[in-house]
Formats: structure tokens, sequence, C-alpha cells
């Protein structure tokens, strides 16, 4: 090792030393550092994070979602160092900015017909409190205070804020909490790994939903919202299902006068093979939760988009006391919406999900010989999602003991090899930035494979 990397080692180890004794890590037992301490990076490019000894990561899950178009892209950086020139913040409460109404006129261009009316929070279980919110305030402008609750889907995930995790189902998240949590109703999943043997997606999609349909004619009078991630359940094991569950949801929630809030935040901008998952539906949520990719991955903003009759029940004059008065301090921040805007202008200037659908079949391909691995139940994809069911027995699916944490050990086997991989339990996923190759595709499969054949051994 020269000198050079004898001081960069050093750095990095003086680095997450610092880190273990100050910063508590999301999502994570602390603990878990002593045998596998947190990667320090020094830099990042396109798809590659890189090290303090030089070492790159192939960022496989864009970092947590976000990151659509790569590490350090130009354009990007471009924007938000313009933006930096003219202004960096202001509040968005009787005053308003260039960014923040461009970037809104923009989304309201680009979303489903009819959501014409941006309120900008700054993360995505933001944006699932100010839709949960808007709807139940909503009923309440309109008259009918009983239709306070939700419906969300087993298997679900909205994000870690009280009211997020209420209308969340992933256990792992939510058990401790509990006692803190409204209470929802609950719908099965379409989630087709549960389907029959012979059953297509969309049959299964369609059967499920007849549980749905249940629930919302029963209750209809006492609920306000249902609240789905169209055609992915991410964080609940990347469990995916048919467009055809979306229409006859649609449809039911118009029949039975509900709200149906499509929390898109990481499913959409082109993560599903079009720009929003809804469009393969067809049809318009009252209320669109939007975050992750917006900023291409470069700063904290959410959005949740409505339309004109939601709008309007809470427009009045002010002794009538029905204003929405939710607010975060960085509402519409100006930097973000900078780099928002330029993220929408790659996918307006250059063919992003023509690219993607090319760059899925790739990935589909490379990825089709592990279907037949001894400890593959199941390999899933939708658009540029994919995932790799991992369990015990392949012919009884019969799953890995919790305790064995087979998932970590790919993590960190790929971590060892060069990729950035995150396991959701035993489901080893991938979701790389837009702008990866086939060539970088084939190596982030060759080491996941590697890495499965070593985790279950």
């Amino acid at each position: 090792m020269s000198t050079a990397n004898r001081v960069a080692s050093r750095d990095g180890v003086t680095l997450v030393a610092r880190d273990l004794a100050h910063v508590w890590h999301p999502c994570t037992q602390m603990k878990d550092h002593e045998q596998l301490p947190p990667v320090p990076v020094r830099s990042a490019d396109g798809c590659w994070l890189e090290d303090y000894d030089g070492r790159r990561y192939l960022d496989a899950i864009s970092s947590w979602w976000v990151n659509l178009f790569g590490h350090r892209h130009p354009a990007i950086n471009a924007a938000v160092v313009a933006q930096l020139q003219q202004c960096e913040h202001v509040l968005l409460a009787g005053f308003t900015h260039e960014p923040a109404v461009a970037l809104a006129e923009e989304l309201a261009r680009i979303a489903p017909t009819g959501l014409t009316r941006c309120f900008f929070a700054d993360n995505g279980s933001a944006a699932v409190e100010v839709a949960l919110k808007m709807s139940f305030h909503y009923w309440q402008n309109r008259s009918l205070p009983r239709k306070r609750r939700f419906v969300a889907l087993s298997g679900s995930y909205h994000g870690e804020t009280l009211g997020a995790l209420a209308v969340g189902n992933v256990e792992l998240y939510r058990r401790v909490y509990a006692p803190l949590l409204m209470d929802v109703l609950t719908a099965p999943s379409p989630d087709c790994y549960e389907r029959e043997r012979g059953e297509s997606w969309a049959e299964h999609s369609r059967r499920r939903f007849e549980d749905m349909r249940a629930l919302l004619e029963r209750h209809a009078d006492e609920i306000a919202a249902v609240i789905v991630e169209p055609l992915v359940q991410c964080a609940g094991g990347m469990r995916m299902y048919d467009p055809v569950y979306l229409s006859l949801l649609r449809e039911a929630c118009d029949r039975c006068e509900v709200h149906l809030i499509a929390d898109e935040i990481a499913v959409g901008f082109g993560r599903t093979g079009t720009l929003f998952a809804c469009e393969q539906a067809g049809i318009t949520p009252d209320l669109l939760c939007l975050s992750k990719g917006l900023t291409g991955g470069y700063l904290p903003l959410s959005a949740v988009l409505a339309g004109e009759r939601i709008y309007e029940a809470f427009y009045a004059e002010y002794a009538a006391q029905r204003a929405f008065l939710h607010s975060h301090s960085y509402t519409g921040n100006p930097l973000a919406c900078a780099a928002a805007r330029a993220t929408l202008r790659l996918f307006a200037t250059t063919p992003v999900i023509e690219d993607n659908r090319r760059l899925a079949a790739h990935l589909a391909a490379r990825l089709a010989p592990l279907a037949g691995h001894p400890h593959v139940a199941e390999v899933r994809q939708t658009g540029m999602i994919a995932a790799v069911e991992l369990v015990r027995d392949r012919t009884t699916r019969a799953p890995w003991p919790g305790e064995e944490r087979r998932g970590w050990a790919v993590h960190r086997e790929a971590l060892a090899r060069g990729v950035l991989l995150r396991p959701l339990g035993e489901v080893v996923y991938f979701m790389p930035p837009y702008v990866i190759t086939e060539t970088q595709i084939d190596f982030m499969v060759d080491v996941a494979t590697a890495a499965i054949d070593a985790a279950c051994a």
C-alpha cells in the first residue's frame, strides 16, 4: 500500500471512530457495527461510491431508492449551484419564489390528469402525513365527520412518523409503537408471490380485490381514504401486483365516496416502467405522494398533489376556519426545488423511460438463471425494481429462520465484492440508478449471485 493510501486508510478509520462515538444510524442495530463498521464514503460518482482506501462500491439500491441519475450529475449540480447564488431558502407562508412555482407547474403538467394543486413538504413520511390529514380534514369540512378511518394493505409501508406508521403494516417497524398508533382497517395485499399455481398476476390481483371491495362497502360511511403503494410494496419485501387491482380500487373508491391516496414515493419517476405507476392502470388518485427520486437524490423534498375538488373544500373566508394549517419550516426549499426541476428536465430531454425499459429487460435476462437456484423461491420484477426471494427450501417455500440473517450475510458478502445491496429480510432486491450500464448490471448480478451462494451455503 502506498503512503497516500495508508494516510487515506487512517483517515477512514478515524472517521468511523468519530461516527461511532456520536452518530445513531437509521434502521440499524448499532451493535452490528462491532462486526461490520459503517463504510466511510469519501466521494461518489455516477453509480459508484468510493471509500478512503479507494475501494469502489456499485450503488445497486440508489442510496435508499433516491438517486435516479447517478451521484454528482453535472446538470443537477449546476442547477443547485446556480440557485445558491440567488436564494438558499425563504418561508413559503406569505412568500413565494420561482423554483417552487415552476416545480408545482411542472408536476401538475406531468402528473395523472386532474392533479392541479401541489403541497410541498420535506420527506416521504411527511408527505403521507399531509395526505392523511388532508383527506380527514376534507371530510370534516364537508360536514361528514364520521369519515375518519383509513384502509391500508397488509405488508404495506408508508413511513416512520406516527400517522404514516399507523397505515403501514410491517410488524418489524410498528410493533413497539402500536399503543401510539391510530386504528386502521387492513385489507389483504394483492401480493402475487401468494398466487395459486397456474394463476396469473391479473387473476390473483382480481381475486384479492374482493376482500378490499367487501371492506369498503361495509365501512364506506366511516372511511376517509385508502392508501396504497401502486404496483410494488417496497419496504414490505418488494411485493408486486397487477395494475388491474388499481383499476378496481379506483372504481370502488368512487362508488363508496372514499379517497384514494397513491404513495408513489418509492415507485414514482420511472421506477416501474412508466413515469408514475398509476399510469399503468390509467387512473388518477385523489392524492398523490411524491418524494425520494423527486430531487434526483440530492436534497430532501416531497410533494402531495391534489385536485380542485379537494382544494376547494379548504378555500373559504378566514372566519370559516377551514384552512389546511399543516406546515414545515423548509417547505418548498428553493435549493431542493431547483434540484427537482433539473431532475424533471432530464426526463423531458432524454429518453429515460425507453432506456429504463431496455435496461430492465437486460436485468431480467441476467437474473433469470437465479429462478432455478435451490434457495430461490421467486425472481420478480416491475420495471427497474427486481427482487429475489431467498428460502431454505424452494419446493415448500419454507423460509430461513430469521435469526440466521441470511439477507445480512448477502449484504456483507456483496459489500466485500464491491456492490452495495441491502436486502429486506431474505429478499435481495435491485433498484439501481438509471445511468447504470449493461456491463455494470452484469457485475451487479454476478456479485449478487456469488453472495447468495455464500449466504445460503
